[in-house]
């Protein structure tokens, strides 16, 4: 880490917070804007045969079924906490990456891959414990199409009949998956953009951002799919009743494997895939753009 890096984080001013935490936030919310469509086909697909074996639907033919019984209207069910997420939980997420690297560097004298990793993930599982609510929210409306009390009417919902406890359903997997998704798109990223400029005539600037984003989207993907499904499936506990409650994360593991097969973990994998790759590309391309803008140095 460089030395006048050092000296920002150490001597920084309220507005170089609003920025850093700003930009981060308003680029994730940007991302998924563009991607959300995708974002409710992988939850529809994780939820289909809950507890059951037997052949899925495809991405495209449940595109076409719930696109003919819903309407376009469909593509866009939970946008609202969506995009409130995108910018607390985005904002959070990104945000934190570079004041805990710049601890980790200061307490243990390193900024290694691994310090890239731990401190991406600790801001991951962090900006989850805090957003965790409008998760679930989110979900639930994508779930339930014929909703009319929109988001603060099922919100006021859930905790009437729930209890507020139920806000927090999912948030141990959601911790583990936002910790290694932040980690491997961040750690990726970062260490991608350093090898691409040591060792390609790369330099700063959209093809170097493009090409690490791009990296960093697969690996992301590869990594976080089956702990993706297990937060939703407990997210969306009364969805599956039929199979019983699930007590924790590890029990829905187990019961999917027992019940649905390996093939389960990785149900809505390739929607998640379609858009978790676009959205990591969309996200650092545009914040590096809006840091660049703000005065603030690259990732």
């Amino acid at each position: 880490m460089k030395a006048d890096e050092k000296q920002n984080w150490a001597l920084v001013s309220p507005s170089g917070v609003a920025f850093h935490f700003g930009t981060s936030g308003l680029s994730v919310a940007v991302a998924t804007a563009v991607t959300h469509p995708l974002d409710v086909l992988k939850v529809r697909l994780q939820m289909q045969l809950v507890g059951q074996k037997g052949p899925l639907t495809g991405m495209g033919r449940l595109f076409l079924q719930v696109f003919k019984n819903e309407g376009p209207r469909f593509l866009y069910l939970g946008l609202t906490p969506a995009l409130t997420r995108s910018l607390l939980y985005g904002g959070l997420r990104l945000g934190l990456y570079e004041p805990s690297k710049y601890a980790c560097n200061w307490a243990f004298g390193s900024n290694n891959v691994f310090v890239k990793i731990g401190a991406a993930g600790f801001g991951g599982a962090i900006a989850t414990a805090l957003t965790n609510p409008v998760e679930v929210l989110k979900v639930r409306l994508q779930m339930n199409p014929n909703l009319r009390k929109g988001a603060a009417g099922e919100l006021r919902t859930i905790i009437s009949e729930e209890g507020v406890k139920a806000l927090w359903k999912g948030v141990g997997p959601a911790m583990a998956r936002a910790a290694a998704l932040t980690a491997s798109q961040l750690a990726t990223y970062d260490e991608t953009k350093r090898m691409l400029i040591r060792w390609t005539p790369l330099e700063e600037g959209f093809h170097l951002h493009l090409t690490s984003s791009t990296v960093a989207g697969m690996v992301s993907t590869l990594l976080t799919a089956p702990v993706d499904m297990i937060k939703t499936r407990l997210m969306l506990q009364q969805e599956s009743e039929r199979v019983g409650s699930y007590r924790n994360g590890f029990h829905c593991a187990y019961q999917v494997l027992r019940t649905e097969g390996p093939r389960g973990l990785y149900k809505g994998s390739l929607a998640m895939f379609a858009r978790l790759g676009p959205q990591t590309t969309i996200t650092f391309v545009v914040y590096e753009k809006l840091r660049e803008l703000a005065g603030l140095n690259a990732i």
